[in-house]
């Protein structure tokens, strides 16, 4: 039966100088931005070029759903690395596993660049290249907990929403660079260029990621929380000391299952803006690609401003409030967000996924801390990662090949509303439980 535990103070016992502090949180900053960028690089190049690239057939649409079930089998793979990384960074420490996460999503990010066509080396090319997914999939499963706990467990009392909002912020700078660095591409090379080779530059910067491993490595220490947490249990014998996995599933399974329902229709809602939407404004509505990139690009730097208020406001008033708003705005401008897409204007375009964007910003901001707040800290790391990281499968990983089909099936985008719809319905209900479960515990 599952007992959910009290919201736990991410008090530090002792606390770090603030300059250590601003190190950290940067630090982690970095590490979510870069891991981000890794991941959505392959995003876009799904919806522009995978498709006849490595999954080569008669019909464009088979090549686009192929390419976008590579997309998914990602997402099917961070649980995975929620779990590892979640179980060992629960037990020998946040800062390890977020050195390894960064080392796997570099080499793998890398990898792709460097990956021969389907007319190169045949099937073994889409082989490959799922391969790859899945280590970059694990990677960002293991990344999250890691940097989300670096700056919440080190974040001043009163702070840390603010504070868990600079490892949300990667998403928006993720979107941004990997959007800048394959316009840049498109820009300097033609059409033929860039199907041939230029597409692949975007991937080869993720040798970047490793200088940033190394600096963690070298630069950042433990958390506070994590290193009181490791010296309680310590005290233990051996025997007593039980596994984080095996806690959370006996006794915590339903917070993380309501967790992970609450964020879906974010994770949903987001892939569908950024890869979807690509997908569907450049084949269906034969949009241009660097304008439709444009606007994704220009859409996601107003999260940069959102995503730090949100999180500010909800240290004020509370994460459920903030929570709930986002969500609740999602569901509502599920249907103009597509009335205005079909239209194949730019302008109406960036009106929409400008609106859309800033729900999602509303919702994102305090995700970190209250995920973190559901979990004490010998089990938080993966408390938290397995929530976010069923809402990444359920949502975001299959939110683009989901799209396809039913535009497909129904020949109508507000089949695609409906989805985020139904999705939002389901956050509400999760998140009205939670907050119900909140007012007991403090009752």
């Amino acid at each position: 039966m599952d007992t959910a535990p009290s919201a736990q103070p991410l008090t530090t016992p002792a606390a770090p100088v603030d300059r250590h502090r601003r190190r950290v949180a940067t630090a982690a900053a970095l590490a979510s931005a870069v891991e981000w960028y890794d991941y959505f690089v392959f995003g876009i190049a799904a919806a522009l070029v995978f498709g006849g690239l490595y999954f080569p057939s008669g019909s464009s649409t088979a090549g686009v759903l192929a390419s976008f079930a590579t997309f998914a089998v990602g997402f099917l793979a961070r649980p995975i690395g929620g779990i590892v990384a979640g179980h060992l960074g629960d037990k020998r420490g946040r800062k390890p596993m977020l050195v390894l996460a960064l080392t796997l999503m570099g080499l793998a990010t890398t990898g792709i660049g460097l990956l021969p066509t389907y007319a190169t080396i045949g099937v073994a090319a889409p082989i490959l290249l799922v391969a790859l997914r899945v280590v970059q999939g694990v990677a960002v499963g293991a990344q999250w907990g890691g940097a989300m706990l670096l700056a919440t467990e080190y974040a001043p009392e009163g702070r840390r929403g603010v504070y868990g909002s600079v490892v949300q912020l990667g998403v928006p700078i993720g979107v941004i660079t990997a959007n800048t660095v394959f316009l840049l591409a498109g820009a300097f090379t033609s059409d033929s260029a860039f199907a041939a080779w230029g597409w692949r530059l975007p991937f080869l910067v993720g040798l970047l990621v490793l200088v940033l491993a190394w600096y963690i490595h070298t630069r950042v220490e433990e958390t506070p929380e994590f290193r009181a947490a490791e010296e309680a249990l310590a005290r233990k014998e051996a025997a007593e000391r039980g596994s984080p996995l095996r806690e959370i599933l006996r006794g915590h399974l339903g917070t993380v299952l309501l967790a992970g329902g609450s964020f879906a229709v974010n994770t949903a809602t987001f892939y569908i803006l950024i890869t979807g939407v690509l997908e569907y404004t450049t084949r269906a509505l034969h949009m241009d690609r660097g304008a439709v990139l444009t606007v994704s690009l220009c859409v996601s730097v107003t999260q940069l401003v959102l995503i730090p208020a949100s999180a500010a406001l909800s240290d004020r008033i509370g994460r459920i409030r903030i929570y709930a708003l986002g969500a609740a705005g999602i569901a509502l401008w599920a249907v103009p967000l597509f009335l205005l897409i079909d239209t194949g204007s730019l302008l109406w375009l960036a009106v929409g996924t400008f609106v859309a964007s800033c729900f999602l910003s509303i919702m994102y901001g305090p995700q970190a801390a209250l995920f973190a707040e559901l979990f004490t800290p010998e089990m938080r790391y993966t408390g938290a990662s397995l929530g976010y990281q069923i809402a990444a499968v359920f949502g975001g990983g299959l939110a683009p090949f989901v799209m396809v089909l039913l535009l497909e099936a129904t020949g109508t985008s507000m089949a695609v509303s409906g989805y985020i719809v139904a999705l939002a319905v389901i956050a509400l209900v999760c998140i009205k439980v939670l907050a119900s479960r909140a007012r007991t515990r403090s009752s």
